[in-house]
């Protein structure tokens, strides 16, 4: 049987390498969403330079500025398509880092929560007579922040699915006024 301090002291240190391997969780999480950004960005920026290159020199071949207005008109309906692409590429890398973070987050908070429950059934076990009120307050604390914390990750997951419904009805508005105005232009 253990003592208290040392009881304490071995929960303390597990604690502590759990926080640790879940800050180097997160961190890597953190890179890999980001490294996708990038790479997004990088691919993006390379197609479009070579598109409006292109575009560049259809612009400059019009031999009528009705011919010129066509060509942007034609021009407009890809752009759009192509924001709209790139929108919900960037909220699926976007909500994919959220829900890893998520499942991170609520990995470590059960780990360190069955310890500490542990060690409170523990120490109930090994309290003197008359803390039992002590230990009782402990216990309900305990119920009260994990309540707590899972009204704080259902909330999380309701903004999540909020802003990723948000940015699909944007790209998907814009993609409707885009088609209107290229079917407007082509009039």
């Amino acid at each position: 049987m253990f003592s208290v301090p040392e009881q304490f002291s071995s929960v303390t240190k597990s604690t502590f390498e759990a926080q640790i391997k879940f800050m180097n969780a997160l961190s890597s999480k953190a890179f890999e969403g980001m490294e996708k950004v990038i790479d997004l960005n990088l691919n993006v920026a390379k197609a479009s330079m070579e598109e409006s290159s292109a575009a560049a020199s259809k612009f400059f071949s019009a031999k009528d500025p009705q011919e010129f207005f066509a060509l942007s008109a034609a021009n407009a309906q890809p752009n759009a398509e192509k924001a709209m692409a790139y929108g919900r590429h960037l909220a699926n890398i976007t909500s994919s880092a959220t829900s890893e973070f998520t499942k991170a987050a609520e990995s470590q908070i059960a780990e360190t929560q069955s310890k500490v429950v542990a060690l409170i059934d523990e120490l109930s076990k090994n309290a003197p007579a008359g803390s039992e009120n002590v230990v009782s307050m402990v216990k309900s604390a305990m119920g009260n922040a994990s309540a707590g914390y899972e009204q704080f990750t259902k909330g999380s997951k309701q903004v999540a699915e909020t802003i990723e419904a948000n940015v699909n009805a944007a790209v998907e508005q814009i993609t409707q006024t885009a088609t209107k105005a290229t079917k407007a232009g082509k009039k």
